[in-house]
């Protein structure tokens, strides 16, 4: 330790504090924990001189050379950023070594935040996107807020599990966090290890621990976020259930819809040929939706703020197609309900598509929201789900389904997900699934195609050939057939 401290010209106390204190008495960003100290310049107690013999003493810290790996420790005098540029973590560091993927993006990152090369914004991440194949994008001239590392008296998060030598960056980088990945993988090795190789054994381990699991990984996910999301903010009125079993006041817009031109023409004897086909992991595609980050607050204003998200009190419009199912799902009751961000969004779509007129919007309950709050937790999901198919690792498959499904069902008022109650955050998902289910209805009317029916979560029956419009596949970006029928004849 005194060597370390002397090497880098630091009081040991302020080695003792921790990698993020040293680091910004390093800099100069905090004051040594010993008053008045100054860069150690002194012997070493005689217990270390015995220890690191035939060394006496420890002279006074010169320029520090370039030592393997090829990574240089950072200078007392780095410089601050300029006032308008983005602020730059304590834990943050110039790479010396060769750039590395983002973990965020996958393009060459020039910082190391807390020992992952890292882009600090969105912002930094989407132009190093679209910055040609080799080049590295310039910082983005915009101040934006940057979480500060987590403190020893901060609720504590789950560090994610990182591997020494790093695994090779996949082929396809920049889609998920490697590091996040990895904890899932590590965890399926881990238990059927422990169950002895038995696959139906350990399946069973690993969905009796989805919850804590997946909650963990959100965790992790958000470490370096922009956002401190609230866990347990007040519960709104509506949001609350009625009863033990009951329901709150928020319509989803679950669909249940049958075409009622077709279902006629059929019974008139006409003989339709209809795929039911499944979308797959509905609920996972679901997690990129707009969220709210904090407390719902009310508002009265009539407008619709995308920068916000929440529960929303509409009279909806009147829908008058019949060849594709309302927005809404099975409603039928008129009158003033309470929807979701999600089906909001979809029903200001469909207005501006010329499909219906625009709802109206009484009061709101939002909050300031980002569409990213889970990105990182869905993109990791659905990479591990993606490479567990490629190589017929059903369990993985399982394990990753039991995540966030019970994510999902679990956020609400469930007693058996303590770390967080988001009934709004549920709904919103819930109805974010339904909402890309009538999308795909859509795409396939627009392309031509008679939409038979559409129900649940992931249905949708189609007539025509469905394959010119969907990919075929167990991917997130495909749909699988159920089964082909004869509507007007036997199925």
């Amino acid at each position: 330790m005194d060597l370390l401290a002397a090497h880098y010209g630091l009081h040991a106390l302020d080695l003792l504090a921790g990698p993020t204190h040293a680091v910004g008495v390093l800099h100069g960003a905090v004051p040594s924990l010993q008053a008045g100290a100054q860069a150690l310049a002194v012997p070493l107690p005689a217990r270390a001189q015995s220890a690191t013999a035939p060394v006496t003493e420890v002279p006074a810290p010169e320029p520090l050379a370039p030592e393997p790996p090829a990574r240089e420790p950072l200078a007392p005098d780095f410089p601050s950023p300029a006032p308008e540029q983005v602020p730059v973590p304590a834990s943050a560091e110039p790479m010396n070594a060769p750039q590395q993927p983002c973990v965020l993006c996958g393009q060459p990152a020039s910082l190391e935040l807390d020992g992952f090369p890292q882009h600090l914004t969105a912002e930094e991440c989407a132009a190093a996107v679209a910055a040609p194949s080799g080049t590295v994008s310039p910082p983005v001239d915009k101040t934006v807020p940057v979480t500060a590392p987590a403190t020893p008296d901060s609720t504590p998060l789950v560090e994610p599990t990182v591997h020494a030598p790093a695994r090779p960056v996949r082929s396809a980088p920049g889609y998920a966090s490697t590091t996040l990945v990895e904890q899932i993988t590590d965890r399926v090795h881990d238990v059927l290890a422990a169950c002895s190789g038995d696959v139906d054994a350990a399946q069973v381990e690993l969905i009796k621990a989805a919850i804590p699991d997946v909650m963990a990984l959100l965790k992790a996910s958000r470490v370096g976020g922009r956002y401190e999301h609230s866990e347990f903010p007040p519960t709104a009125d509506i949001l609350r259930k009625k009863s033990q079993k009951g329901a709150d006041d928020i319509w989803e817009g679950r669909p249940k819809w049958r075409n009622p031109e077709l279902f006629a023409a059929a019974k008139k004897g006409e003989r339709i040929e209809v795929t039911a086909l499944d979308m797959n992991a509905a609920y996972l595609s679901a997690l990129k939706c707009w969220l709210p980050i904090g407390q719902l607050r009310e508002d009265t204003s009539g407008v619709h703020d995308p920068k916000k998200a929440g529960v929303h009190l509409i009279t909806p419009p009147d829908w008058h197609r019949d060849d594709l199912p309302s927005p809404l799902g099975a409603r039928m009751e008129p009158g003033e309900l309470w929807v979701t961000e999600s089906t909001l969004r979809l029903l200001l779509d469909c207005a501006r598509q010329g499909l219906a007129d625009a709802p109206l919007i009484h009061r709101s309950l939002v909050s300031g929201a980002s569409e990213a709050l889970l990105e990182k937790l869905r993109r990791a999901l659905a990479e591990t789900r993606k490479t567990a198919l490629a190589n017929d690792d059903e369990l993985t498959v399982a394990y990753v389904k039991a995540m966030y499904s019970k994510f999902v069902s679990t956020i609400g008022e469930s007693s058996a997900n303590r770390e967080i109650r988001r009934p709004d955050w549920m709904h919103i998902i819930r109805s974010k699934a339904f909402t890309n289910l009538w999308m795909k209805a859509h795409k396939a009317y627009k392309a031509g195609l008679q939409v038979v029916e559409i129900s649940g979560t992931d249905e949708l029956h189609i007539a025509g050939d469905w394959r010119t419009v969907f990919p075929e596949g167990r991917e997130l970006n495909q749909v699988k057939e159920k089964q082909t029928y004869i509507l007007g004849g036997k199925r």
